[in-house]
């Protein structure tokens, strides 16, 4: 995986060549007043402009209660705004490249779907995806001595869909061949898929022939699919997830073989299709581990006012405790 490649994949390169056959989607540019306030940990605090403003109660140098207001953004919320009511009122955001899939459980809804720019903040503050989008987009580069490419950061909405997750199918395409399907949400049985398991592969091919193969920048990539849209692209390296495949296998000469213990294909030729076989192999969410406490982002949202005073007295009792002890070992 070449810079260049993770270039091509950004979003606004693929959706005009793409555009009709997936999710109706509107890119705005990120200012980078925005762009600092994403990547500022002073603050959790969000704001959007509109009357939703949220405070914090913070204490200055004379212990006296001050409150600071969320920084605002008025011209680019306006934008945003404009926007998702153009897509139908809810949206579903993303970076360059990266959703921020690791931190629906920070929502009140438990989703990515947002309705503001509020809604947006949150959830891309509490994103490691999206502080790696800006932070890292190169990570894992071949070619990593070579200059980063300048990269215009952009806000994407795409219209929400509810989309199914035992529907989705990652597919995987190395010089212009598509090599691999897996299913996209492997840590779930989903027991029509191994009835339909035929017909998925060969709708998924033939949307490949049709409409993808050749008509990409890059000649290796990889693409999430539905039934059958094109939902997203990334590049053909270790930053994008392999899921029920490897790395080693999906880059090596080899032929990628079908007997797998969490999937199976009925092809003899062309792609390899895997997917969880049996709930015996059910896993968790891999983005559970990007979860924290919900008393902890009440705590640094300050939503629970009495959780915030139960924690200050905690420490205060901890800190009187600890005096104690250094008192009575100086007193022996």
């Amino acid at each position: 995986m070449k810079k260049e490649q993770v270039v091509n994949c950004q979003f606004s390169v693929w959706y005009p060549i793409f555009k009709k056959h997936t999710i109706k989607s509107l890119i705005l540019p990120l200012p980078q007043n925005v762009i600092d306030y994403l990547l500022d940990d002073g603050t959790l605090v969000v704001s959007g402009g509109d009357n939703n403003t949220q405070h914090n109660q913070t204490n200055n140098s004379d212990s006296e209660e001050e409150d600071v207001q969320a920084p605002e953004f008025p011209e680019f919320n306006s934008k945003v705004l404009e926007a998702i009511n153009t897509l139908g009122g809810c949206v579903f955001p993303k970076l360059n490249w990266s959703a921020p899939r690791d931190a629906n459980w920070i929502a009140l809804n438990s989703s990515l779907q947002c309705q503001s720019l509020s809604d947006i903040f949150l959830l891309f503050k509490s994103s490691d995806f999206i502080t790696h989008d800006l932070t890292q987009p190169f990570l894992h580069s071949s070619d990593e001595d070579s200059p980063n490419p300048a990269i215009n950061y952009e806000l994407v909405l795409r219209k929400w869909s509810e989309l199914l997750p035992g529907g989705e199918f990652r597919c995987f395409i190395k010089e212009n061949k598509l090599i691999g399907i897996s299913q996209r949400d492997y840590t779930q049985y989903y027991h029509h898929i191994s009835k339909q398991e035929a017909q998925i592969c060969h709708s998924i091919q033939e949307f490949f022939s049709q409409h993808v193969q050749y008509q990409f920048l890059d000649e290796d990539c990889e693409w999430d699919s539905g039934k059958v849209w094109l939902i997203d692209l990334n590049p053909f390296g270790e930053v994008t997830d392999s899921l029920l495949f490897t790395w080693e296998e999906l880059t090596s000469g080899n032929s990628l073989s079908a007997n797998q213990e969490e999937g199976d294909t009925a092809q003899q030729e062309g792609p390899v299709f895997r997917y969880t076989t049996s709930d015996v192999t059910v896993q968790p969410s891999p983005c559970l581990s990007y979860r924290i406490p919900r008393d902890f982002v009440d705590l640094s949202t300050g939503e629970d006012a009495y959780k915030l005073i139960d924690f200050l007295k905690l420490k205060k009792r901890q800190q009187e405790d600890s005096e104690e002890e250094v008192e009575e070992e100086v007193r022996q």
